[in-house]
């Protein structure tokens, strides 16, 4: 359909496949920075702009939900999954000033957590 190749267009255009590709490394080269200076992030995984931080908790503990808590606080939308992970799932059009922002963001309440 129009709707469809006008979608595909859109993303060939604006290299939409290649910015989350550049942007979801990023962010994951800065949590694993920040997992060498806190015991709080266990693991980094994820592809893509789909990733997620393990934390230092069960999968019934509540760390998770609260570090989300005070994300949120702090202007940054995250979602606990599975109890002790916490999932980072951006828009495809993020700016590498937006994604250093969001990292920024997690860094700081990580650190003060």
């Amino acid at each position: 359909s129009a709707v469809t190749r006008a979608a595909l267009d859109v993303l060939r255009e604006e290299r939409l496949a290649e910015n989350a590709e550049a942007m979801g490394e990023l962010f994951r080269q800065r949590m694993k920075e920040l997992a060498e200076k806190t015991a709080l992030i266990t693991a980094v995984r994820g592809k893509g702009l789909l990733n997620a931080v393990v934390i230092d908790d069960t999968e019934d503990g509540d760390t998770a939900w609260n570090l989300c808590l005070q994300l949120m606080a702090a202007g940054l939308l995250a979602k606990p999954t599975h109890g002790n992970k916490i999932r980072f799932a951006p828009p495809l059009v993020i700016s590498r000033g937006e994604m250093e922002e969001a990292c920024g963001i997690i860094g700081r309440v990580a650190l003060e957590f």
